[in-house]
């Protein structure tokens, strides 16, 4: 009967700390700066990636560069980055490198995030609230590795750590999903107002997550959506 108890209050503790939830019209907020505030999560799938689509939505209040989306893998720190540097703009690194999309102020409300790229011709694509940016080209036939440690709230300069609070975000971050295909230009401006479309790498209606340090769960900023899942 003790070992029995033993194992249940080690159930219940792990389930307090890892989730794995529907967090439909809910945002994580990350309300100050920090280095040891962020959120982990994990992958469904675990194999090599030769495209990807991630989509999300972010709000920030920081008038310095900061760090939106981090994809570490042990040989690589910045395998796949989204990040914000203040006076030049949105920054996409694949491996390692990174493409610049220049922009002269981070928005000062919500603003819906797909970044997009293939192997197969090294295409980069970025929309801003369903708008595209000009394509670019980054690290054509290379392929992202396996064994990611994905992290939101801040950059990963080691595998699952090495932050800096003058790269953390402050604001909400939500609606995270990524799938290991190009979304077509339609299917983004779908999940701009609310479809999903079966993301299959992360799935913000199914996600596995871990909040570390001051970190909350709160009600999204942004317009709530009724659109079902295709």
């Amino acid at each position: 009967m003790e070992k029995l108890l033993w194992c249940l209050l080690i159930t219940i503790s792990f389930s307090q700390a890892f989730g794995h939830e529907d967090m439909s019209r809910q945002a994580f907020v990350f309300p100050g700066v920090s280095a040891t505030a962020y959120v982990s999560l994990e992958a469904e799938s675990k194999k090599p990636l030769e495209a990807f689509t991630v989509c999300l939505y972010a709000h920030a209040d920081v008038s310095r560069s900061f760090s939106i989306f981090s994809y570490a893998t042990k040989t690589s720190f910045n395998e796949i980055l989204l990040f914000w540097t203040r006076g030049q703009g949105f920054s996409i690194a694949v491996g390692g490198p990174e493409i610049l999309f220049s922009a002269s102020e981070i928005p000062e409300v919500p603003t819906h995030i797909c970044a997009t790229w293939e192997s197969a011709t090294g295409i980069v694509e970025l929309r801003l609230d369903g708008k595209p940016r000009v394509r670019k080209s980054l690290q054509k036939g290379y392929i992202v590795g396996t064994n990611a440690s994905i992290i939101l709230g801040q950059e990963q300069d080691s595998y699952g750590g090495g932050f800096d609070a003058n790269q953390s975000l402050v604001g909400d971050i939500g609606d995270v999903n990524m799938w290991d295909f190009v979304l077509s230009p339609e299917q983004i401006n779908a999940v701009y107002v609310g479809r999903v479309f079966s993301p299959n790498v992360l799935n913000w209606r199914a996600l596995k997550y871990e909040t570390h340090g001051d970190v909350f769960i709160k009600p999204q900023l942004w317009p709530l959506t009724d659109c079902c899942e295709s």
